[in-house]
């Protein structure tokens, strides 16, 4: 089976953006908000804190009784209650008088400030106040930590432990976030077994169902391993079918060429529309890029690196726009550790490590797993670039 018309990785990402897919939004309980991808701005419902509230422990009183204190002519206040965190006060202060108040409770009616009790000395029902307290001395006004109204997260905000504390603060109890995608991913090979197994000779154990099934996750997809297929045209049918019955995306790795094994390109055409059947990059051309019951479907390279590569070029843009991350990429300027000869006339996606300021090549070939293990990221190498010089600066896309 040969390729179809190979084209530049710009059309099969114009292909993939135009592929039917919109992100869709939920609510969940906080408690399960972590990780997640706000869908919409969130402002505060309330004011925090929502009343007037002592910061020390001490003594509420009305400022004005006290500005004649002095150390040589103290201030008596009669000592009317106490309010301690948690109280509703049904307490009115009138001039001459004061409250015992613990830390965090509500001030009472009255009541503008707050003398930490190591300031004043007590005489049976009395305080004694040796100076003058202002209004707001020891008081949190309320609202004056965040206003009702006030703006508190961004759409598209990864929610951290610190967002979740702030949406508790304000008592939200469901956050509005992006839904994950469902991501079915499906290794295939007769030589591909998966690990724990035992190793026949010519067999190998599966790395690519256990990097995508992740890579998704760590973007924040929700993946789902299907399994190995065979070399079995009835064998990987039905495990695409089963795909694209329960999730949003199907991937696959292997299978994707145009050898008499390479089946993915005509079932996915059987059972739907391929798009694209080849790109011109390398490595990465084996690729089937299609569309089975309007969700979308790849076959990708069976070798690791080039199936990651490919991974990270054309899934996970997609994946981050239905996750609400759009145009989220790391990507960071490094200087080249040696020289790279490419192939003139073809694009190459080259794996490289960070090592300090350099971005040193890894030239085993796509088929090595350490390829892909050891690198940090890749760089693109045009297809009018026949040689990079060392020393020369370079752009470091990350993997994941």
């Amino acid at each position: 089976m040969a390729f179809l018309k190979v084209v530049p990785l710009e059309k099969a990402l114009e292909v993939i953006n135009s592929f039917p897919l919109e992100p869709k939004v939920e609510k969940v309980p906080l408690e399960e908000a972590l990780g997640r991808v706000l869908a919409e701005d969130v402002v505060s419902p309330i004011d925090v804190p929502p009343f007037d509230r002592a910061t020390v422990d001490g003594y509420a009183v009305r400022a004005e009784d006290t500005f004649m204190a002095s150390e040589s002519e103290p201030v008596r206040l009669k000592v009317v209650g106490e309010i301690n965190a948690g109280d509703t006060p049904n307490i009115e202060l009138k001039p001459g008088e004061a409250v015992y108040i613990s830390t965090g409770a509500p001030l009472p009616k009255g009541a503008d400030a707050v003398i930490q009790f190591e300031d004043v000395s007590r005489d049976g029902d009395e305080v004694i106040i040796y100076k003058p307290a202002y209004p707001s001395l020891g008081v949190m006004k309320a609202g004056a930590d965040i206003p009702k109204g006030e703006p508190l997260l961004k759409r598209g905000t990864r929610l951290t432990f610190k967002d979740t504390a702030l949406l508790s603060a304000v008592g939200i109890a469901e956050v509005p976030v992006f839904r994950k995608p469902k991501v079915a991913v499906i290794s295939t090979g007769n030589e591909i077994v998966p690990p724990g197994s035992e190793l026949r000779h010519g067999q190998i154990y599966d790395i690519n169902g256990r990097a995508i099934t992740d890579a998704v996750r760590e973007l924040g997809g929700e993946a789902f391993f299907l399994g190995i297929a065979r070399d079995d045209r009835e064998n990987l049918k039905a495990l695409i079918e089963k795909g694209v019955e329960c999730c949003d995306v199907v991937l696959l790795s292997g299978g994707a060429s145009g050898g008499i094994r390479d089946l993915t390109n005509s079932i996915v055409e059987e059972l739907g529309e391929v798009k694209i059947h080849g790109i011109a990059i390398q490595p990465g051309k084996p690729t089937v890029i299609g569309l089975i019951d309007g969700k979308p479907v790849f076959g990708l390279p069976g070798y690791p690196t080039s199936c990651l590569t490919n991974f990270t070029l054309l899934v996970a843009p997609l994946l981050r726009k239905l996750i609400g991350r759009e145009g989220e990429v790391r990507k960071v300027k490094k200087r080249l550790a040696h020289k790279v000869f490419s192939v003139k006339g073809r694009r190459q996606f080259l794996p490289v490590k960070i090592d300090g300021e350099k971005a040193v090549p890894i030239l085993k070939g796509s088929g090595a797993v350490t390829s892909f293990v050891d690198a940090d990221g890749f760089i693109e190498v045009p297809e009018n670039v026949e040689i990079l010089e060392a020393g020369e600066e370079v752009e470091v896309t990350f993997f994941g």
